[in-house]
């Protein structure tokens, strides 16, 4: 709620606006319309509460919008508006005066722009002010013309009682109903973007895969060429096949992981054989990172627990790794990642956390990466992208946050499959069914 007055600038001014004219309304029937309605005027104290009044309203209308950027100070300035009216009514004939059900209005506004307990609370002032105007008025001023007004002016009391719990349940309920419909709203709009953004990311990487073919078939080539001519640089020579190696795993890695992703192709995968898949990638394609593997599972766990996978789960972790990596690298030194792997079967929950020893992510950055592209003096946080929409569709969830001693902690939480499920039911689990 804070972040919807906080931003909704014309909502504020809104408010500004009715609370004005309230000010207005009030002058005008004091100065005008006193003796067509029957008013029966205290001047002297209306004309201190018409400075006073005037004054706050100038004052809150400079201020209105870091104001009411927060329930607090909006709910304070209708709890004065309130404390207003009452005044004025009090003044300009008490329980007798015929716009009593003015009180009203700070009660709707706070019902549709603040949380329940705010109109309850004007309502309850509201009620109580009322109650003591006509309960402890004079029998006199319950006589109009000879005639005795009191039952009449009861009812108008229960009126504004029925009004203002109507108000104070059927507008805030309607009113918080849309708020939350309009945050659901917010946040798959949000989703949608992200899908946008991945969508135009996986053609990119899709065309971008596509011509690397043919380089790459040719630049095996001429390694072999060169393999055949050259005997003198023999170590060079060596470190190119190894990185062309590399990548031509890669690009066969991404042609199956796309033809698993396009056919819906999910397995269920044993704790232990994802230890060990990730340990042999590892080794293969970051030879040179110093890895603390800190397994807590039981061998039992690891032959029992999986997890939902295909062939988009290990690169996603793989990319998560090679951050941390070049993270420790570039602060210490040392391609330093500390790889921790634990199991708790009896909350269905499988832990598998990876800690760099870098610098750690601004504060500013943490809610935003995962889920968006986000320029920083990295780059864009494209593979945190991928990785956390590779993971959220298979039931995974990334959370990030800095270590106390240091570094970035990825976190990475998996729903522990149990059992030697078939094959069907880890399917259906996937896609959500079960």
């Amino acid at each position: 709620m804070t972040k919807i007055l906080g931003t909704s600038l014309q909502a504020a001014d809104q408010v500004a606006l009715l609370r004005t004219l309230g000010l207005l309304l009030q002058i005008g029937l004091t100065t005008f319309a006193a003796d067509t309605f029957g008013l029966s005027l205290q001047m002297a104290p209306l004309v201190l509460v018409f400075v006073l009044e005037t004054l706050y309203l100038s004052l809150t209308l400079v201020l209105r919008k870091p104001l009411f950027a927060k329930e607090s100070g909006l709910f304070i300035a209708l709890v004065l508006d309130t404390l207003f009216w009452i005044a004025w009514l009090y003044f300009s004939g008490s329980a007798t005066n015929a716009f009593i059900s003015l009180l009203l209005l700070p009660i709707a506004l706070a019902a549709v722009t603040l949380p329940i307990w705010a109109p309850w609370t004007l309502t309850g002032m509201s009620t109580l002010a009322y109650s003591l105007m006509i309960f402890t008025a004079p029998d006199a001023q319950m006589q109009h013309h000879g005639m005795d007004m009191s039952s009449h002016y009861l009812g108008m009391w229960f009126n504004f009682v029925i009004s203002a719990l109507v108000i104070t349940t059927s507008v805030a309920l309607i009113a918080k109903r849309m708020r939350r419909q309009d945050a659901q709203l917010a946040f798959m709009r949000e989703g949608q973007l992200r899908q946008e953004q991945l969508l135009a990311l996986g053609m990119a990487s899709a065309q971008m895969a596509h011509q690397l073919a043919t380089p790459l078939s040719t630049l095996r080539l001429l390694l072999d060429e060169v393999k055949e001519e050259s005997a003198a640089s023999q170590g060079a020579v060596s470190e190119m096949e190894a990185a062309l190696g590399r990548c031509e795993h890669t690009l066969a890695e991404l042609r199956l992981a796309t033809e698993s992703i396009r056919d819906r192709r999910q397995r269920r995968l044993l704790l232990g054989e994802l230890v060990d898949e990730l340990k042999q990638k590892t080794l293969l394609l970051m030879p040179q990172t110093a890895l603390d593997w800190q397994i807590s599972c039981s061998a039992a766990q690891l032959s029992e627990l999986g997890v939902v996978t295909d062939m988009s789960l290990a690169p996603a972790i793989m990319a998560l790794i090679e951050n941390a990596a070049r993270a420790s690298s570039e602060t210490c030194g040392e391609a330093r990642v500390d790889i921790h792997i634990d199991a708790m079967p009896d909350a269905g929950q499988i832990y598998l956390q990876i800690r760099d020893y870098g610098p750690g992510i601004a504060p500013t950055l943490l809610p935003q990466l995962g889920t968006l592209l986000v320029e920083s003096p990295k780059g864009l946080g494209v593979a945190l992208l991928l990785s956390h929409a590779s993971l959220e569709r298979l039931g995974a969830q990334l959370v990030l946050a800095n270590h106390p001693q240091g570094g970035t902690v990825a976190q990475v939480r998996f729903t522990a499959q149990a059992g030697a499920a078939p094959w069907e039911q880890c399917e259906s689990v996937a896609r959500g069914d079960a």
